[in-house]
């Protein structure tokens, strides 16, 4: 490709970061190999000297793993990607990396479960300081962020709400404040918005969603600006090994290219079946982006370039009632998982914030009454008519 020219992210996420070995393969390459070879000790000493650039340890780098990270770094629009085992350890790595004693972190309270425990359990251990905000208000954000911080860390949309946080107005505070920007874009996946363009720093994903989008592998990804991403966070992952296997790589490689595809046809049936849902199960509270009645719909359509795919319910009769309608359906399947071409639903206050305590999910607006769709490939039609068979079950 001419790398003076600038291509659309379809071409990119099909075409660019393609590294062909002498054979002139069609498809990436997949190299499974732990390390590699030297001609001599001293070109192996070179190697580990810096001396010269090249493979030495599959933990540090291998060329399938290296292709996929210049790929989503031109799709992100960042100076950088490091890819990581899973989207936990792509969290994970981000904080441990760049905060130390007496640091101090704000971040929206809407977040998926295990990314709460990592700042209320994990980090004040290490005498990290979380301060948690209501995401959806500014002034919220505007009181925490008068003091001093070193991050803030938001997911916008939130898990399993959607509740959306405002990156143009919580990215300025934050760098007021001396912080930097880190923002969970899994929802909206790197086609349905763009954190970077609003001055975010770094850009966190779990690839194990939409990016692999077929149920297959855990990934994770880390975009940003290379001194902060190969700098700092890459010496980190160096020395403690969350990194992800070539194979793996290799999925997500072949999954980019339909990645536009996928996304845009699961959005365009999620905004059908919420808008359905709406307007036939009146006792339903349906919460999207893109549907006029969410909250912060002027904020979705002004930051956002689809609704998601993911769609939040909440059903009258609470946790029994949920349970009925989640087992009487027989299309879609019922899974913690999202992202994937196979639609999936699953009751959170059960499984993905179990962990959370009653405070926490109160706090959280996460009641018994919630369900959380990921709308797949399938017809809308067929899902439509599925869900109205729970529908039917729920008023039983």
């Amino acid at each position: 490709m001419n790398k003076n020219k600038s291509y659309h992210p379809d071409t990119l996420a099909v075409r660019d970061g393609v590294n062909r070995s002498p054979f002139d393969e069609t498809a990436e390459a997949l190299y499974l190999t732990s390390g590699y070879v030297y001609g001599s000790a001293q070109e192996a000493a070179d190697a580990f000297s810096g001396d010269i650039d090249r493979f030495v340890y599959s933990r540090y780098g291998n060329p399938t793993v290296t292709m996929l990270q210049e790929r989503m770094a031109l799709l992100e629009g960042a100076e950088a990607c490091r890819m990581t085992a899973s989207g936990m350890a792509a969290v994970f790595a981000t904080m441990a990396s760049l905060l130390k004693t007496g640091d101090r972190v704000v971040a929206s309270r809407a977040l998926f479960g295990a990314c709460h425990a990592i700042l209320t359990h994990i980090l004040p251990q290490w005498g990290i300081q979380t301060e948690l905000v209501d995401g959806t208000d500014l002034s919220a954000w505007e009181a925490a962020l008068s003091a001093p911080a070193q991050m803030v860390f938001v997911e916008t949309p939130s898990n399993p709400l959607l509740e959306l946080v405002d990156l143009e107005a919580v990215t300025e505070l934050a760098h007021k404040a001396g912080a930097l920007m880190v923002v969970d874009n899994v929802f909206a996946t790197p086609l349905g918005q763009n954190p970077m363009k609003y001055g975010a720093d770094l850009v966190v994903y779990s690839a194990t969603k939409h990016i692999d989008g077929h149920g297959r592998v855990l990934g994770g990804a880390i975009l940003g600006a290379a001194e902060l991403v190969d700098e700092v966070i890459f010496k980190f992952l160096c020395r403690t090994g969350p990194s992800i296997s070539p194979f793996n790589a290799w999925v997500l490689l072949k999954s980019l290219e339909s990645l536009s595809l996928r996304v845009d046809r699961m959005a365009a049936t999620a905004s059908h079946i919420a808008t359905y849902i709406e307007q036939n199960c009146p006792d339903i509270t349906v919460r999207y982006p893109w549907l006029e009645s969410h909250p912060q719909y002027a904020l979705a359509k002004k930051q956002m370039h689809h609704g998601s795919n993911v769609i939040a319910l909440e059903l009258p009769g609470g946790q029994a009632a949920c349970f009925r309608f989640l087992d009487a359906l027989n299309v879609i399947d019922i899974s913690n998982n999202l992202g994937d071409a196979k639609s999936l639903i699953c009751h959170p206050f059960t499984t993905t914030h179990s962990n959370l305590d009653a405070k926490d999910r109160a706090l959280l607006g996460i009641t018994e009454g919630h369900i959380r769709l990921s709308v797949g490939l399938e017809h809308g039609g067929d899902l439509i008519d599925d869900l109205m068979t729970g529908y039917t079950a729920l008023k039983a």
